[in-house]
């Protein structure tokens, strides 16, 4: 990929013609992981084209570098950004996180209130994840759409996630959620107000009244250590109780979350 300029933006209905390399690399991909996602036809992704609900990266002499899309669930309360990926020549130089951070941006102009979540095995993908304001989250909070679980059905780990009962996979559900992002902005922002004030005026504040402190979730940003250690012990004891379960058809129970 010397001396080539790759080009992020908004698929349009002339990529079309890439549809067939796409799928056949999400596929290829797939399998080479080890876990699945859902599958879709080069029809279903040159239609996400012609709605204006991809991005595409590609080189300026035409050659297709990666692919992402956006689906709606939930009647449009849910974004999903998915199918991410990246031509295996073009991989390790940035382009999934431009790719993410397009669609993440692209999401967010076409459904502004909409929560943004996906499921991942990936520790790179949960890493660029993180540093656009995703945090790890229970499979309850994600949508109870069954169209979307549908398409779990085509992963080699299905078997794990409806003996789990939905609740939990290999997979780790992240999560953002616009109307949180923006009270913790605006809560900020009469921080740093006050802060400024105070500064100004050289007061010393004392405390006046009882102060609530909201629970806010475990910033998962600069945990990717111990996130990665504790990922690995997920997959030893969910593959670990499907191997037991299929063996000896035991009920013992595993619990995660």
């Amino acid at each position: 990929m010397e001396n080539q300029h790759i080009i992020v933006r908004v698929a349009t209905p002339d990529d079309i013609h890439y549809s067939n390399t796409i799928t056949n690399e999400m596929e290829s991909s797939a399998m080479a992981r080890g876990t699945g996602i859902a599958k879709r036809s080069p029809a279903y992704v040159e239609a996400k084209m012609q709605e204006g609900k991809a991005v595409i990266a590609v080189t300026d002499k035409g050659e297709w570098v990666g692919f992402c899309y956006i689906e709606a669930w939930g009647h449009g309360k849910f974004v999903a950004n998915s199918g991410l990926i990246v031509n295996p020549a073009f991989r390790g130089h940035g382009v999934a996180k431009s790719i993410k951070k397009r669609i993440f941006e692209l999401s967010r102009e076409k459904y502004p209130t909409s929560k943004i979540f996906g499921l991942t095995t990936g520790l790179a993908v949960m890493k660029i994840n993180s540093e656009l304001g995703y945090e790890p989250v229970t499979y309850s909070e994600l949508t109870d759409d069954e169209e979307f679980w549908k398409g779990c059905r085509s992963c080699v780990n299905f078997d794990i996630l409806t003996a789990k009962e939905r609740k939990n996979c290999l997979c780790t559900a992240m999560l953002y959620n616009p109307i949180e992002k923006l009270k913790e902005a605006e809560e900020k922002a009469v921080a740093e107000k006050a802060a400024q004030a105070a500064a100004a005026n050289q007061l010393s504040v004392t405390a006046s009244g009882h102060m609530h402190h909201e629970k806010r979730r475990r910033r998962f940003k600069g945990n990717i250590k111990l996130f990665e250690r504790w990922l690995r012990f997920k997959r030893f004891v969910l593959l670990k109780s499907r191997k037991e379960g299929g063996a000896t058809g035991s009920k013992k129970k595993f619990f995660l979350f």
